[in-house]
């Protein structure tokens, strides 16, 4: 991996995800690089959805393009300046500075790495986008909550439920390919692990 990747991987992932970066640090090497990887685009992804000086539509276009790039369906580069100049975080505004760098070791993975980063990329920015939308009325004055069970799994699998089986997927596929296991009862406990994780933040 060029020495740019490996510093965006490394000192940039170590800047922006404080506790996170320790874990990624003893992971087995197989799975380093994509977990590390999908962990920087969702927080970028993250960051450019909670830019609350910005307008919710100015954001929903940024996601769009964003995901547009994740996808591979636009070579169009990407320009996060505006959203990088209202950071408060230094690592954050560096983070949405280096887009097209993570865009280009995304490039890089293996092919089924680089399809299960998008496919958990895609549920993740579906759910900023939704909320987005969802809340777009919302504040100190309006709460607005979800409304029925529904939504609330719906929600945790959104922010977290589709982690826990992306980690699962990847570690199967990268640690453990051939060992007898139960892969639907796996993947299961994966989301249920995530969303609980999701719960325990409400």
């Amino acid at each position: 991996m060029a020495s740019s990747s490996s510093d965006l991987l490394r000192d940039l992932l170590k800047d922006v995800s404080r506790s996170f970066y320790l874990t990624v640090r003893i992971m087995p090497g197989p799975v380093r690089v994509p977990i590390g990887l999908a962990y920087l685009l969702a927080r970028t992804t993250d960051t450019v959805a909670d830019t609350g000086v910005l307008p919710p539509e100015r954001r929903l276009d940024a996601l769009r393009q964003l995901q547009e790039r994740i996808r591979g369906t636009s070579s169009r580069r990407l320009d996060f300046g505006e959203f990088a100049r209202h950071q408060a975080q230094e690592a954050e505004r560096v983070l949405l500075t280096r887009v097209e760098e993570a865009l280009s070791v995304l490039a890089e993975c293996a092919e089924d790495d680089r399809a299960r980063i998008r496919e958990v990329l895609e549920m993740i920015a579906s759910g900023q986008m939704l909320d987005l939308e969802r809340f777009l009325e919302a504040g100190p004055e309006r709460l607005v909550a979800l409304r029925t069970d529904a939504e609330l799994e719906d929600y945790t699998y959104r922010v977290a439920g589709c982690v826990g089986e992306f980690w699962t997927r990847i570690c199967r596929a990268r640690l453990f390919p051939a060992a007898p296991v139960d892969d639907h009862f796996l993947m299961e406990n994966g989301v249920r692990f995530g969303r609980g994780l999701q719960l325990v933040n409400i």
